[in-house]
């Protein structure tokens, strides 16, 4: 990639975390990137093409960022752990941000969905298998939709960025709801096999009752 490229590409950035997706245009983004405003053009098209390949990109890079750790998480209260860590620490980036503001312009520009729908699976991606590998052998992997489960935490991830900005204390107690529920999980599996293996029937009996709405296997 030519060097007038990633200076786009970072200027992009850094136009979305000081202006918003309402501030964006081809004047900010220049001067956020330090080059004239037709190379935007020149290189992309429009600045939608370029909002999109920004987004790609820069989250393509936090996720390789955090993918070790993402490797080495042995349970639920540990990929919280690890969750948390990230939100902090992409939250003072402004990384979270720029996505939550990707999201509410794609909203009224349909030409900013794919992308940005492209940049959340990036993360589903990392936390898809982490589940798979966390939920296996458990009673609740019975009813547990892991894909959909996926794509909750990488959907939270980014609504709980939001929600901090408007009401801290609930968005503590939320992370609190979630800490709870891991340690549910882990009793259940900690549980011995007559007791798992009574927890199980109960549960495929319950996701049977559920009808059409129970996950897919």
């Amino acid at each position: 990639m030519s060097d007038t490229k990633q200076r786009l590409l970072d200027g992009t950035l850094t136009a979305l975390r000081e202006h918003g997706i309402a501030g964006i245009s081809a004047r900010t983004i220049a001067a956020a990137a330090g080059v004239n405003q037709a190379l935007v053009f020149y290189h992309f098209g429009t600045v939608d093409e370029l909002l999109g390949a920004a987004c790609r990109a820069g989250t393509a890079q936090r996720v390789a960022r955090y993918a070790q750790r993402f490797t080495e998480v042995g349970s639920l209260r540990e990929l919280l752990a690890v969750g948390q860590a990230l939100h902090v620490a992409e939250r003072e980036l402004g990384n979270v941000s720029v996505l939550a503001q990707l999201l509410a312009g794609a909203q009224s520009e349909p030409r900013l969905a794919a992308p940005t729908a492209e940049a959340l699976q990036l993360w589903v991606d990392e936390i898809e298998p982490v589940l798979v590998r966390l939920l296996a052998g458990s009673p609740l992997a019975e009813v547990a939709d892991i894909p959909g489960l996926a794509r909750a935490v990488a959907a939270g991830f980014v609504g709980l960025e939001l929600y901090e900005g408007v009401d801290a204390v609930g968005a503590t107690r939320a992370v609190g709801a979630l800490e709870q529920l891991a340690v549910l999980v882990e009793a259940v599996d900690d549980l011995g096999p007559v007791a798992r293996r009574a927890v199980r029937a109960r549960i495929s009996r319950t996701a049977r009752r559920s009808g059409p709405g129970r996950p897919v296997r």
